[in-house]
């Protein structure tokens, strides 16, 4: 039987029944890896780290796994401790990179805290860095919440970098000069690379992803790629999920509701239901129609609503007596009538604010002005003289 063609090119049946095993094989160990993190859960496996920050000189052990499942407040007390150290901003850390750093610590049978060179880095921070450093990556895992820099004082450097690149769950980077190692959870890679026969001595049967400084993979290339990345994608939905094994399947396999159909509204309005000139009719059905409003409260909406009646005021009038004899006006400068109608006793009703008292100190009930005693008044120097004369008798 001969297979039918694949984009115009005939393959041979002994690649498709390769093609089908690989795929196969790498279902079952993905689904193998899946269950391999369930293990700690079934066996109430418990996690603690304990760290020393060398900025902060400050010391913290936190349990980060109870019975094989992720603690949420121990989660956020790591957010917090490993936070930027020069802004003193939080972030979430990814809690699969606890997981790798346990086992990096199981491994190395250190004794010591883990110190922490850097943590989270803020995007302020990684931009100063940067500008300091050309070695600083201008897309850092540090902002991301995804890599430490650690350093073990019993560990030796070159140990540590061995052992968090045979895990091969992510980056892994060798400061040699520093004395530290970055570990993050991105893609497997490290820097700087390891010649081909460093790298053929620690991994001697050739499974690996990390690639020497010839760029040539080890023999056991594609092999590694069949089992690390479904381990890893395992691990990443388990630190998504939670822990739990059907959380990690729906987080794995979770399939997307499609979105609801558009309600359909018919509408009689011409100018609604009318397609412009030159656009099809069906690419309007396509488009989503606002709903329309109903016809009466449109109607209504366009009258303006009436004014809502003024209450009545109650007329208050006074009775004014009449007087028996009019006031003449006074037109012009008439002295004899302006002197009459001060006098007039039909003006005694008018409050001019006339006092004939004379005040000569200040008091708190008629004072309304500045809170300065005016001066005395002083008479004219021919007036005192005057004054005087008539005292004297001359």
């Amino acid at each position: 039987m001969v297979p039918a063609p694949l984009f115009g090119r005939r393959i041979p049946m002994q690649r498709l029944l390769q093609i089908g095993l690989c795929s196969a094989a790498s279902a079952t160990l993905f689904l193998a890896a899946v269950v391999a993190t369930q293990d700690a859960a079934a066996d109430g496996d418990t996690r603690s780290l304990s760290f020393f920050h060398t900025h902060r000189r400050d010391s913290a052990t936190i349990t980060f796994r109870r019975n094989g499942r992720y603690d949420e407040q121990a989660l956020a007390q790591l957010n917090w401790y490993l936070r930027d150290w020069r802004t003193d901003e939080p972030a979430k850390m990814d809690p699969r990179l606890f997981d790798v750093l346990w086992e990096v610590y199981q491994e190395s049978g250190s004794r010591e805290p883990i110190n922490i060179i850097s943590a989270y880095r803020s995007p302020q921070t990684n931009a100063m860095l940067r500008n300091r450093s050309s070695g600083v990556s201008e897309h850092s895992q540090h902002m991301l919440g995804k890599a430490m820099d650690i350093r073990l004082p019993d560990v030796e450097t070159g140990r540590l970098r061995a052992i968090a690149m045979k895990l091969q769950y992510g980056g892994v980077g060798y400061y040699a000069s520093s004395e530290f190692v970055h570990v993050d959870t991105g893609n497997v890679r490290a820097w700087p690379r390891m010649t081909q026969d460093q790298l053929a001595r620690l991994f001697p049967n050739g499974k690996t992803l990390h690639l020497p400084t010839n760029g040539r993979p080890l023999p056991g290339y594609e092999e590694a790629k069949a089992e690390i990345l479904p381990r890893n994608a395992a691990l990443a939905a388990q630190a998504t999920s939670g822990g739990s094994l059907g959380s990690i399947m729906t987080a794995l396999f979770k399939r997307k509701e499609p979105p609801p159909a558009p309600v359909e509204t018919q509408t009689s309005d011409p100018a609604i239901s009318a397609s412009p000139p030159g656009v099809p009719a069906t690419a309007l059905a396509l488009v989503p129609v606002p709903p329309q409003r109903p016809k009466d409260l449109i109607a209504v909406a366009s009258v303006e609503p009436p004014m809502p009646p003024r209450p009545e005021r109650p007329i208050v009038t006074a009775a004014l007596t009449t007087p028996s004899r009019s006031i003449e006006p006074i037109l012009g400068v008439n002295r004899t009538a302006a002197v009459k109608a001060l006098f007039d006793p039909r003006t005694a009703f008018l409050d001019l604010g006339f006092s004939p008292e004379l005040k000569s100190e200040l008091t708190t009930t008629s004072f309304t002005g500045p809170a300065v005693k005016p001066l005395p008044v002083k008479s004219p120097a021919p007036v005192r003289q005057a004054s005087a004369a008539l005292n004297t008798g001359s």
